[in-house]
């Protein structure tokens, strides 16, 4: 560095420059006027640009030196790009499909909330009947949508962000079947409420009910009471059942449809035919003469119990006439709610029904998942919670999206010195390299000195007949970068007085091997020592290359950092001494 300021500061060195040459490196002040140096006037009778070569060689020095400083630092990735301030850029909202019927405005439960706090929602509703997608592999799931508004036909493409299913998927009654839609929203890797696999899973009701049997299984007939069912797949195992009345329900259907009371064996035969038609399979419980039905729902962690009672005599409570109230939420429904909300991975929103018969008993029959009807005084509430529980999924989807290590990030720190391994093997064994002696210097003979032992292999014998270049020395950064045209040149050339002092400081500077013979491994002393302490005989590029290196932490990167590290200081060292050379 002193050798800089003194070298910019020179007016002879000044002078010697090309005409323009500062001006094209910094162009100075106009307010700052003073009388040139006398060896430009000698050079330049004209009159001169006004500036002084003191001021302008502290000038390019100032600036050489932050250009310097700027560079090491890139190297090193100490510079924060991100530092800038960055205009505020507005977000685009979220897409939430809604799939559910027109009576039901979803998009008023979700005017003014936000996902994480920044992110609008804008809500998109339809039907199962009004969507088509397509799905790909890196591109998501883009939805179709035809709907009907006030009589006009809207047509829309979108990628939703998230979906609410409020609608049945399959239903063998109406003939409807959607389970394809649910497939693409999977192929798509869309996030729902319910879970995609568990609405897939609620697509048969026998499906669902041997979930319910292994619940039943775990937590015994006291503390889950399900009732007896039997399944059958197909008309032909269907000859007979134990006791009647019965209840037989075909395939899978809502709303209390393809349930049939059978009250005698004649009735069961003729039911059997009615599934051979149907072509699907069937399941038959035992008729329960009940007081009244039982729902315990559960949406997120808020839980509501209704008792609905008919009226009209009907044996099917959801049908005709029927009164509903609410009744206390006990540990027992609880627990109901739990069980059933923990299968498929998980239910945000479910709903167990049970009957109580006359005799005080209760029986769970079956349980629903998010497409359940909402019944009671509260269904604005219980919109409301599914809409807090829609927003709290969106959310938590954002911050974890946000927190997913990303491939361009680096490897944690810890992984990091089992990776370098392989990296520091040989450039420590490239540090224990000697020097050949000097050209025109003394060689000592092959038989002055002893057979040396421990060999390294992959060191090589003392290069002959090759023509020493500038005097200079093996920096310590030369030494990290092995085969870089910079430690061939050191490796081919030294000083005498560097091969005169090779006695006297033996850690740092090994003594050159006798020809054909392989040079002695240094010690693991030794070879920190070299790493520790320079040699003190550098030249001026090197004293420039020292004085803005980087810290040895900082260079223990990955191997390409440290590759481009030193490529970057050995372009520097080669144009500053080019530039100050005589």
């Amino acid at each position: 560095m002193n050798f800089l300021r003194r070298r910019l500061s020179d007016s002879s060195f000044v002078a010697n420059l090309p005409n323009g040459y500062m001006m094209d490196l910094q162009r100075p002040d106009n307010s700052t006027s003073s009388p040139v140096s006398p060896a430009m006037e000698r050079k330049h009778p004209q009159p001169p640009q006004p500036s002084h070569s003191s001021t302008t060689g502290t000038s390019i020095f100032s600036s050489i030196s932050s250009a310097m400083k700027q560079t090491t630092q890139a190297a090193a990735g100490l510079i924060d790009h991100s530092a800038s301030p960055t205009p505020p850029v507005a977000q685009k909202p979220k897409i939430l499909l809604v799939i559910d019927d027109a009576h039901t405005d979803w998009a008023k439960y979700f005017q003014g909330k936000k996902v994480n706090g920044e992110f609008d929602i804008r809500v998109e509703q339809a039907e199962f009947s009004e969507l088509n997608l397509a799905a790909y592999v890196t591109g998501g799931c883009m939805v179709d949508m035809q709907v009907m508004r006030n009589g006009t036909k809207v047509v829309r493409s979108f990628k939703p962000d998230f979906v609410l299913i409020r609608q049945h998927a399959y239903s063998m009654a109406l003939g409807e079947d959607f389970r394809s839609l649910i497939i693409g929203l999977q192929y798509g890797g869309i996030h729902t409420v319910n879970s995609l696999y568990s609405t897939y899973n609620f697509c048969s009701k026998p499906w669902v009910f041997s979930q319910l049997i292994k619940i039943f299984n775990s937590l015994g007939p006291e503390k889950f009471p399900l009732v007896e069912q039997t399944f059958f797949p197909s008309h032909k195992q269907m000859l007979t059942t134990p006791n009647f009345p019965v209840v037989v329900k075909l395939g899978h259907a809502h709303a209390g449809m393809g349930k049939v009371k059978v009250e005698n064996q004649h009735d069961f035969r003729d039911m059997a035919s009615i599934v051979a038609m149907a072509k699907t399979y069937a399941t038959t419980e035992p008729f329960i003469d009940s007081k009244y039905d039982i729902r315990i729902q559960k949406i997120g962690s808020n839980y509501k119990a209704y008792m609905r009672t008919s009226i009209s005599g009907n044996w099917k409570a959801n049908t005709g006439s029927a009164m509903l109230e609410q009744i206390a939420m006990t540990e027992r429904y609880r627990l109901w709610a739990d069980a059933c909300a923990e299968m498929f991975g998980g239910l945000d929103i479910c709903a167990v029904k049970a009957v109580h018969s006359k005799d005080g008993k209760d029986y769970i029959i079956e349980v629903m998942d998010s497409s359940m009807p909402l019944i009671g005084e509260h269904v604005e509430e219980d919109r409301q919670l599914i809409a807090d529980l829609v927003v709290s999924k969106m959310t938590q989807l954002v911050i974890t999206a946000g927190s997913t290590p990303s491939p361009l990030r680096p490897w944690p720190p810890q992984v990091q010195p089992a990776s370098m391994k392989s990296q520091t093997g040989p450039q420590l064994g490239q540090l224990s390299q000697p020097r050949p002696p000097p050209q025109g210097g003394p060689r000592q003979p092959q038989g002055s000195q002893p057979p040396r032992t421990n060999a390294p292999p992959q060191q090589r014998l003392s290069p002959q007949g090759q023509q020493p270049q500038s005097p200079q020395s093996t920096s310590p950064q030369q030494q990290r970068s092995p085969g870089s045209p910079q430690q061939v040149r050191s490796a081919t050339g030294s000083s005498p007085v560097q091969a005169s002092k090779a006695g006297m400081f033996p850690p740092q500077q090994p003594r050159p091997p006798a020809q054909g013979r392989a040079p002695s491994q240094p010690s693991p002393t030794e070879t920190s020592k070299q790493q520790a302490t320079p040699h003190p005989h550098l030249n001026k590029s090197q004293s420039l290359t020292n004085t803005f290196s980087i810290s040895e932490s900082s260079q223990r990167g990955n191997a390409n950092e440290d590759e481009a590290k030193a490529e970057t200081i050995r372009n520097l060292r080669k144009s500053f001494a080019s530039l100050f050379s005589d």
